[in-house]
């Protein structure tokens, strides 16, 4: 059955408008143009599509980052709350996510088999760290404010090149489609410091070995300028926050195609997370009040610069369905509204290596749609000027 999108005017990732009607059929774009028909027609006239978009760091997960309170309910909530956390995603229009960690292979499967409404999603399961690094659970008292390693989510606290051997073995076999690694620390993480470097050149050396084995990539949470370098020279394909760039590593990114995912919402969502009451420890929210000017400062210099930018938000940092909010701090740290759009769409499928199949409205790609009832490019009214949201070819809101 094949369904047409009558009098819309199709928006292009490189900004261009086109009034055109859009066939789909089988899941797939089947034509662009003039005066198409099909056995159903869906009326969008006035209204403008958009491909669907991609969120290229979030936790869907996680809930929130209530850690204090997670840790006290059952941890089987998490994937019932995870129901929650993919609409509100659908919701911003988001049909493709890259997981950062929460999400595990049973999510994914779920989703894909129609369980649940969700986007499909590329899945890291749990971010490998080094001892005492960003994804270290255990705190300085002796306790762990979540499980160190549950079936489908392997222990990924390692040291060394043979534990770094087996964690990226094992992530491989409960079904992670790319590797995320913390190359420094962060700022949630209340004990240790978003300045420093973590892992060894030898230690990154051997992800980058096992990864090609397995045909995987990599992505890596890297605040600090010295971990940035070491990941891109270790082939990582995106830095995701980038807080510490500095000259040598937009350089290197450049050099080496490196994609930037910046999560601006990220640590202003951790100071609305604190107004709203959630326990933050104190040193992870001054971390965020520090960091703040530095990541603008170092994003703005890398879109100058012109390195390739994907959007990921980090959400629930910031809570699910405020994603779109990542688009509008783009804009304000130098990027035109088109390339933000372009950031959300073909940049991000392209570094998922989803390129050829998604990012754009064009013939024999997945028919992903958004349908927007006003100006696609008012990213501060985007969200409720959602009237549609199509994932290959069925419709999951509106």
């Amino acid at each position: 059955m094949r369904t047409v999108f009558t009098g819309g005017t199709v928006v292009s990732p490189q900004g261009e408008m086109t009034v055109a009607d859009v066939v789909v059929e089988d899941g797939k774009f089947l034509d662009v143009g003039s005066g198409l028909d099909a056995d159903d027609a869906v009326d969008v006239s006035g209204k403008h599509l958009l491909p669907g978009l991609f969120d290229a760091h979030t936790h869907v997960g996680l809930a929130n980052i209530d850690f204090v309170g997670r840790a006290q309910q059952p941890y089987s909530l998490r994937f019932y709350e995870a129901i929650g956390s993919m609409q509100s995603t659908l919701d911003c229009g988001i049909t493709t996510i890259r997981d950062a960690g929460g999400a595990d292979l049973g999510m994914k499967v779920a989703v894909g088999r129609g369980l649940v409404p969700g986007p499909r999603m590329q899945i890291s399961i749990s971010m490998m760290s080094q001892t005492g690094g960003h994804g270290d659970r255990l705190m300085r008292g002796g306790g762990y404010l979540s499980p160190s390693e549950m079936p489908g989510s392997p222990n990924t606290v390692v040291d060394g090149p043979d534990e770094v051997r087996v964690a990226v073995r094992e992530l491989v076999r409960a079904g992670a489609d790319v590797l995320k690694v913390a190359t420094s620390g962060g700022v949630l993480s209340p004990d240790d410091n978003p300045r420093h470097a973590h892992f060894q050149p030898d230690e990154l050396e051997m992800m980058r070995i096992e990864t090609q084995a397995a045909g995987i990539y990599m992505m890596a949470h890297a605040q600090a300028a010295d971990g940035i370098k070491n990941a891109v020279r270790a082939e990582f394909r995106s830095i995701d926050h980038g807080i510490f760039l500095d000259d040598e590593a937009i350089e290197l990114m450049l050099e080496k195609g490196t994609w930037l995912v910046p999560t601006l919402l990220a640590p202003r969502g951790v100071l609305r997370a604190a107004d709203r009451g959630v326990p933050i420890p104190p040193p992870s929210l001054e971390k965020a009040k520090e960091v703040i000017s530095y990541h603008d400062d170092s994003v703005s210099r890398a879109i100058d610069a012109g390195v390739q930018i994907a959007m990921g938000t980090d959400c629930p940092v910031s809570p699910h369905g405020t994603n779109l909010g990542e688009l509008e701090l783009l804009v304000s740290l130098g990027m035109s509204p088109q390339d933000a759009l372009y950031a959300a769409t073909q940049s991000a499928a392209d570094l998922m290596g989803l390129g050829e199949q998604l990012g754009s409205i064009a013939p024999g790609k997945i028919a992903d749609l958004v349908v927007v009832d006003g100006d696609p490019y008012d990213f501060a009214s985007l969200k409720d000027n959602i009237d549609q949201v199509w994932k290959a070819g069925e419709r999951v809101v509106g």
